[in-house]
């Protein structure tokens, strides 16, 4: 008995052993090596070799296509920019392919070309040629495609070198011409590449530039003819004090110069301006103790209302914008109404929608209405405090 005992033993430990042998063997087997292989591009078709395109900041995206590799496992494309006599070992300039890098097609902005091209030696205002090429990878293998098309860039006005600040200083402005004091834009684009600055302030009589500093020596920037942003120099004022809005892109050297003529408070249950808030200096407009009556509809106290702005071009011609709230339709406020509630933002000249409303308690009674464009702010926004 004891003796069978064992021998079941000794016949289940050998099955054992022999099951981990064929574990361990299968699992052996079962170990493939990472095949990093990738093919190369071996066909690049737009834009056609030679291409020639005649940037624009706001111009439309161009599209870099090419053949997909026969790859089967995934692969990254990237579009590489270099000069005419480089080799891509160290390109100027790479941009990863649609999807996330898995497309065989590269949409670019026409503003991101403009700053390869900078980057590639192609001054603003100039002509010059670079090519490019694609570059296939999967895990730390990477392969340049066998063939690489030249393509021409004629840049706008500009500048290589884009401040990340602007400031406003001189005898024409708010804060004269102390560099410490400078009146700081707001940087209105999007993306940290994007280089559109805005300021809404008063000019007097005397002259005004930009700095991008207000320490040691700052870059200095000027207007040239209401329309173009040029190095050095200074703007003159000879027309008495206004407020303007100054809007410049330094991306195409572009200044725009518009002249506030007015800002009004507009009711839209009456369908017009209310009163209009005199300039206080600051980017801000605001008249005390106005007296706001809510007019009573058939349905009840209508608060609605935006502002109405009334603006004039450097050549003298009047235009209106609309600035209200980011809602179609809002509830009336009260004194725990978020700020955020109150930013302005442009809309549509529809006599309703878009309107912030007034807190029920302001009605009839004597309030300071004020409208703030200060770049110390974070959104441009207006407020009505009761007295």
């Amino acid at each position: 008995m004891n003796k069978n005992i064992e021998m079941k033993k000794s016949t289940i430990l050998g099955f054992v052993v022999i099951l981990a042998t064929i574990a361990f063997t299968s699992c052996k087997k079962d170990v493939v090596p990472l095949d990093t292989s990738v093919s190369q591009v071996s066909t690049i078709s737009a834009p056609a070799d030679q291409a020639s395109f005649n940037l624009k900041t706001g111009g439309p995206s161009v599209v870099f296509q090419w053949n997909a590799v026969s790859n089967p496992d995934l692969v990254l494309y990237e579009v590489v920019f270099d000069k005419p006599n480089g080799d891509f070992s160290k390109p100027i300039y790479s941009v990863l392919s649609d999807g996330s890098g898995v497309k065989p097609q590269a949409t670019i902005t026409e503003k991101l070309l403009n700053a390869i091209a900078s980057l590639g030696g192609i001054a603003s205002s100039g002509t010059g040629t670079l090519k490019w090429a694609v570059v296939v990878s999967k895990a730390a293998n990477a392969k340049l495609s066998t063939v690489s098309h030249t393509i021409q860039f004629t840049r706008p006005a500009g500048f290589t070198v884009l401040p990340t600040a602007l400031y406003l200083t001189g005898t024409a402005t708010e804060q004269g011409t102390d560099i410490t004091k400078a009146i700081p834009f707001k940087k209105i684009a999007l993306s940290p590449q994007d280089t559109v600055f805005e300021l809404y302030t008063s000019l007097q009589p005397g002259s005004y530039s930009f700095i991008d500093k207000t320490t040691g020596t700052p870059t200095v920037y000027s207007i040239l003819n209401d329309t173009t942003v040029v190095l050095n120099g200074s703007t003159t004022v000879t027309s008495s004090k206004n407020v303007y809005r100054i809007t410049l892109d330094l991306s195409n050297a572009a200044a725009t110069v518009t002249q506030i003529v007015s800002v009004g408070f507009f009711s839209a249950p009456n369908n017009s301006v209310m009163f209009t808030l005199p300039y206080i200096g600051n980017s801000q407009w605001e008249i005390d103790n106005q007296t706001i009556v809510i007019p009573l509809e058939s349905y009840g106290l209508d608060s609605r209302y935006k502002y109405k702005f009334t603006v004039m071009d450097s050549s003298g011609n009047q235009s209106v914008e609309w600035y209200g709230s980011a809602n179609s339709d809002n509830s009336d406020p009260s004194s725990t109404t978020q700020l955020s509630y109150y930013y302005m933002y442009p809309v549509d000249n529809s006599q309703y929608n878009y309107c912030f409303k007034i807190d029920p308690s302001a009605n009839n009674t004597p309030c300071d209405v004020n409208v703030n464009y200060s770049t110390s702010i974070a959104n441009y926004t207006n407020s009505i405090t009761i007295k």
